[in-house]
């Protein structure tokens, strides 16, 4: 484009080429309003030695030819055209001057198309031109955007239209565009083809909210009704920003998780879900929905979005916390110790939210923490009662898992008090019960016949353990009438414990050594006694009360021929075998014990102090006539 003050180039071309050849020159293409008129500029030349008196020319409408019998838009000669443009077509320019220029008034849309020229010299000196216009019929205005308008960057939008028209000229004015700035009208510029445009200029600086604005110029004419508008939408390009995604999740492990990411931008944005810089999912697309089936504790993470383009890029991030019930706990630490040391154990798991841990034994809380995933357990100077199963428990809202464990505290043998030895008819059976870990040795010593018997021999020792406890019994026959000294002997790596084994109950011994005659002997003497005893008393009483009656009592009758109905055999030996459960504490039954129920059975009764002499006599007697 140049500006008014510049010098026409199409003239100075024009003037440069005078004389020497045919030859016309007319802009290619122009463009008016529906309505209004054109000035299509043209000039022409020929060879100067011609020199011709009149100088003639005819336009013509699509066609150069007039044996085509094109429309004849002008025609110097006779001024006889087409009826299209009758009324319509004038030549503005001297033909002798060699200017041809057309105006055309009252512009409709079948005008529109190819104008040729034809210059006549007269007789054979006729020439039509290739040169031709093509002119426009046009009804909006041309609004002009460049081809990239980025956010943030200025730019410069320009409304152009024709003005062509010597009779009428246009004003400019911009709709739509309040916010974006004022406009500054150029100007009228000619075209480097000496064509004349009106030019408006509009300065902003978009915003992302400015993309597809719609932008309108309008073309007005003074003192008429003509009006033109053309509109334009702004193209606004900006780089991505995230508008919709979640806020941190929280998911129970097995369900289902939807995270989605939307993001805003022109062109639309590539979005991407990453998780530790690894690509989970993309696509180009306004927004995307990272789908995630039966969630596990190894997806609880934070989940990164990314949306990019030409122009930018944004970013978001999602915590993904996953809900879970505790694994089972693990235990580390000491899990076998010697009595005095100090134990360390330490229970630990994996939940979330963070679980609470404890530690049990026998049902009794040890240590406990709150929303911690370890516990640690401090046992100092631990003694054999710290021996046994303890249990870690974790738990949170979503489950509960345990473990057991055992912690074995090894310590030096300890004889119990209720070690002993008792003798059942012509036996002695001598009970050691002994607590240690590990297992001990026991022996049993006779001092007085120097032998020591260990539980090795099967024939005379039987030994059971359970637990930390280890119960031997050592069984000697034929000992009843003067049993021996015995003393148990324990041992293991860590000490030697010995005890002279008591000899429980002596009453006992006594009957051994009456034997049954004897009982049955004292029994009846007993008996004959009471019954004295009842006689008198009866008399006394009726010395005293002369009205008691001998009737009123009945008669007290004893038989010492007194039975038990059913197998007496099968009753004895009942009888007799819980008693020795009774004695020796035992769940089976030991070897080679032959004991004789009088005596066992007597000997887990209560003492003389609740029962007495009478009563246990009686008993024996009982059996003993069975």
């Amino acid at each position: 484009m140049i500006f008014l003050t510049a010098l026409p180039l199409f003239w100075i071309m024009i003037s440069a080429s005078r004389g020497g050849h045919w030859g016309a020159w007319m802009p290619s293409s122009i463009s008016a309003f529906e309505g209004t008129c054109v000035s299509i500029p043209c000039r022409f030349d020929f060879p100067d030695e011609l020199r011709p008196a009149v100088v003639h020319g005819v336009w013509y409408f699509n066609s150069p030819y007039p044996k085509n019998y094109p429309p004849v838009v002008f025609k110097s000669r006779t001024q006889v055209v087409h009826e299209s443009f009758q009324g319509r077509s004038r030549l503005l320019g001297d033909l002798g001057l060699r200017n041809c220029t057309l105006l055309l008034s009252n512009l409709s849309p079948e005008l529109g198309g190819k104008y040729y020229f034809r210059g006549d010299l007269g007789g054979y000196n006729q020439y039509t031109f290739s040169e031709h216009s093509v002119l426009d019929i046009i009804n909006t205005p041309s609004i002009v955007v460049p081809p990239e308008v980025v956010a943030g960057t200025e730019v410069e939008v320009s409304c152009m239209v024709p003005d062509n028209c010597p009779e009428l000229h246009p004003e400019l004015s911009w709709l739509g565009h309040e916010g974006l700035g004022e406009p500054a009208v150029l100007g009228r510029l000619r075209e480097d083809e000496g064509t004349w445009v009106q030019v408006s200029l509009l300065h902003f600086v978009p915003t992302r909210e400015a993309n597809g604005h719609r932008l309108g110029c309008q073309a007005s004419f003074p003192n008429t009704s003509l009006q033109f508008e053309g509109y334009a939408s702004l193209d606004v390009k900006y780089p991505p920003v995230i508008v919709e995604v979640n806020s941190s999740v929280e998911a129970i492990e097995g369900s289902h998780v939807s995270l989605l990411c939307g993001a805003d931008s022109n062109p639309p944005p590539l979005l991407t879900w990453m998780r530790d810089g690894t690509v989970l999912q993309e696509a180009v697309a306004e927004s995307l929905s990272l789908e995630l089936d039966e969630v596990t504790p190894d997806e609880d993470g934070v989940y990164a979005c990314l949306a990019e383009n030409a122009y930018g890029q944004d970013n978001r991030t999602v915590e993904l916390s996953v809900m879970y019930a505790p694994w089972k706990p693990t235990v580390n630490g000491t899990v076998v110790a010697v009595e005095g040391d100090t134990v360390s154990i330490l229970c630990s798991t994996q939940s979330k939210p963070d679980p609470i841990v404890t530690i049990f034994k026998e049902k009794q809380i040890l240590a406990t923490v709150i929303y911690e995933s370890e516990l640690q357990l401090e046992l100092p100077a631990v003694t054999p009662e710290d021996d046994g199963e303890y249990w870690c428990v974790a738990e949170n809202q979503y489950g509960q898992r345990a473990t057991a464990f055992n912690l074995s505290v090894e310590f030096a043998p300890v004889i119990l008090l209720e070690s002993h030895c008792a003798a059942a008819r012509d036996t002695v059976q001598c009970l050691c019960v002994v607590k240690a870990n590990p297992e001990p040795t026991v022996a049993f010593e006779l001092p007085s016949r120097n032998v020591t018997v260990n539980e090795t021999e099967r024939e005379f020792v039987y030994s059971e353990r359970s637990g930390l406890l280890l119960t031997s019994i050592l069984t000697l026959r034929g000992q009843a009438q003067a049993p021996p000294r015995v003393i148990c002997t324990s041992r293991n790596l860590y000490g030697t414990k010995s005890l002279e084994l008591p000899f429980q109950g002596a009453h006992r011994l006594m009957w051994a050594k009456i034997g049954p005659v004897g009982a049955v002997v004292a029994f009846a003497i007993l008996i004959a006694i009471v019954c004295y005893i009842t006689q008198t008393r009866r008399k006394k009483n009726v010395t005293e009360s002369p009205s008691f009656s001998a009737g009123d009592n009945p008669q007290v009758l004893f038989s010492s021929d007194f039975r038990i109905s059913g197998a007496p055999e099968k009753y004895e030996s009942e009888r007799r075998l819980g008693s020795e459960r009774r004695l020796l504490g035992l769940r089976g039954e030991p070897p080679e014990l032959d004991l004789s129920y009088s005596h066992s059975d007597l000997g887990k009764r209560p003492t003389k102090d609740s029962y007495t002499l009478t009563e246990e006599l009686a008993e024996y007697a009982e059996i003993r006539v069975k």
